[in-house]
């Protein structure tokens, strides 16, 4: 429920930065996230799933208090870190929470269901934040910090309150973290070789939905929408949309066979990069909305995709390693893609973006479904 997201782009204005700075932010905030992101997912697989939530929801919490307090890029920087290193201690220890108390329970066939309403849930709690943060903006622009910081304490809280499921430990997995690591790096891009293609695969696509998240508002500029307040409004509809799919992918899922899923998802989200560059008016709307109900989709299939193949006591360093992927991709790409926009035109960078994406993404796919078949 972040509250700061419908206006972040004007934010980032207001404190002057352009497009390549705030490029340049994010792509730190990346490799802050891809640096910690494999040693965080094996902490949270030794010592457990909840610890590592409640040390990455405590500097989540830090970041938001540094962000409403400083100013320019060097003042963000340090806040960026922060929600870095957050970011990274939650992301794989959640999923693999939710999937081994599943495993527990003996209901692991649940996962995209349950995973799909879990992101269907966050984004319906983000359309309501980007409606309420539009309105706060209108105060200041600052002010939907000053509220988010209530927000990230009450996650923080809550983590306390998780229940760690039981599930296999590593052998030696505090006394040979490094060389664990290392095993589980092998297996799972060398040795396991469908997983090894899940993990590009939804890697790309990863990359790609974040990518389109700090291009969607420049868009907006583009196209003529100036008003903090209707940021919020269309955000909370492009949120809707994520929402609405996410819950339910199960049964599109069980409807669509898993080749054409993932061709679909390929074919779908750089065809709308491609097609927002063409359309410089509010039809360009419907494109994202295509986008975000695609994204809605993609999540929580592609992660039930990667568990049937993860062994329990891997889990979470193993969806650190998609992770890990997503940000090195999108810190290699978008201090370029940042540049390329300022100097020629957003709608140019979106045209590149899109390519870039379905070159990566078709090559990547070629190899998953030749890797499926046999």
């Amino acid at each position: 429920m972040m509250l700061f997201m419908p206006t972040i782009y004007l934010f980032f204005q207001e404190n002057g930065m352009d497009i390549q700075d705030i490029m340049v932010l994010q792509a730190i905030y990346s490799i802050t996230v891809a640096t910690i992101e494999i040693p965080s997912g094996y902490v949270a697989d030794v010592l457990g799933r909840k610890k590592s939530m409640v040390i990455g929801t405590g500097f989540g919490f830090l970041g938001i208090v540094i962000y409403s307090i400083t100013y320019g890029f060097w003042g963000f920087l340090p806040a960026a870190l922060c929600l870095g290193i957050g970011q990274s201690f939650v992301s794989g220890s959640d999923t693999a929470l939710m999937y081994d108390s599943l495993k527990q329970l003996n209901r692991q066939s649940d996962f995209i269901k349950l995973e799909g309403r879990t992101i269907s849930m966050g984004n319906f709690a983000e359309s309501i934040a980007f409606i309420i943060g539009g309105f706060l903006a209108d105060f200041t622009l600052r002010t939907p910090f000053y509220f988010q910081i209530g927000i990230a304490f009450i996650g923080f809280f809550i983590a306390f309150l998780l229940v760690e499921p039981q599930s296999e430990k590593l052998k030696d997995g505090v006394t040979k973290p490094w060389k664990n690591m290392k095993n589980i790096i092998q297996f799972s891009l060398k040795e396991n070789t469908l997983l090894r293609y899940y993990i590009f695969y939804s890697s790309i696509v990863g990359a790609a939905t974040l990518t389109m998240a700090w291009f969607a508002q420049p868009y907006f500029q583009v196209i003529g929408i100036k008003d903090g307040i209707y940021y919020g409004i269309i955000g909370a509809g492009l949120n809707f949309a994520v929402a609405s799919t996410a819950f339910y992918a199960h049964k599109i899922e069980k409807i669509l066979n898993t080749k054409l899923i993932l061709i679909l998802i390929l074919i779908l989200l750089t065809s709308c990069y491609i097609c927002s560059s063409q359309l410089v008016n509010y039809w360009g709307l419907i494109t994202l909305l295509v986008f975000y109900f695609t994204r809605g989709i993609a999540t929580p299939i592609l992660r039930d995709y990667m568990n049937r193949e993860t062994p329990s006591e891997m889990r979470a360093t193993v969806m650190s390693i998609r992770s890990f992927i997503i940000r090195l991709l999108f810190a290699s790409i978008s201090p370029f893609l940042g540049y390329f926009a300022d100097v020629y035109s957003v709608q140019q960078a979106l045209l590149l973006t899109g390519i870039l994406f379905l070159v990566l993404g078709g090559i990547t796919l070629f190899f998953l479904l030749k890797s499926r078949k046999n």
